[in-house]
């Protein structure tokens, strides 16, 4: 007897069901997920609507994008905006530390052109020469590490004094790696004279 109620009951659930899926929906009744806004609707219109079908058209967009982005890149380094410099250069700790270091004259800029004439001088089969060479090597490095010792001191006290609050984190790194590099090769392109205070 039991068996044979919950046998009816279930029979006309099921057609009731079927029938639902059948019908169209009610505008009133809810649909079981949130309204999209309409930013993320028209965003993944959009997104739609411009998403390649094939996979060469895919990689051309994506080689044409990574080409715009490496111009507006290379601009950036050469005048220095902000919005588009790399990671690394970008925030104002970093143009900082960029400004500190080229307003001033540091001994291991010159360390490519005297890397050169020292090389010159060691190949010259003259005892003396090559002697002088040697001693020449020894107080460049000298002079580098001392100059290099001196400007990360007071490259970080005027970051403490300046930044306070803000993440310093790899900025007297940055600053001693840009004062290997002669100014005239420095990217971005340094925005202060020599003397100038940043």
């Amino acid at each position: 007897m039991f068996r044979s109620r919950s046998n009816a009951e279930k029979a006309p659930t099921d057609k009731v069901t079927a029938d639902l899926s059948k019908a169209p929906r009610d505008p009133e009744a809810p649909k079981g997920r949130p309204t999209p806004k309409r930013s993320e609707a028209q965003t993944q219109r959009r997104r739609a609507s411009t998403v390649p079908t094939d996979r060469k058209e895919a990689a051309k967009r994506q080689r044409e994008a990574r080409r715009v982005d490496m111009a507006k890149q290379r601009e950036a380094l050469a005048n220095g905006d902000q919005r588009y410099l790399p990671a690394r250069d970008k925030g104002p700790v970093r143009k900082f530390t960029r400004d500190f270091v080229d307003s001033r004259f540091s001994v291991a800029e010159m360390f490519l052109p005297l890397a050169v004439i020292i090389l010159v001088l060691s190949m010259i089969r003259i005892g003396s020469l090559q002697n002088l060479s040697l001693l020449l090597w020894l107080v460049v490095i000298v002079l580098i590490v001392l100059d290099s010792i001196g400007l990360a001191f007071r490259l970080k006290r005027a970051l403490a004094a300046r930044f306070p609050d803000e993440p310093k984190k790899g900025a007297v790194a940055y600053g001693l790696m840009r004062t290997l590099q002669m100014r005239r090769l420095r990217l971005p392109k340094p925005q202060v004279k020599r003397g100038e205070r940043p």
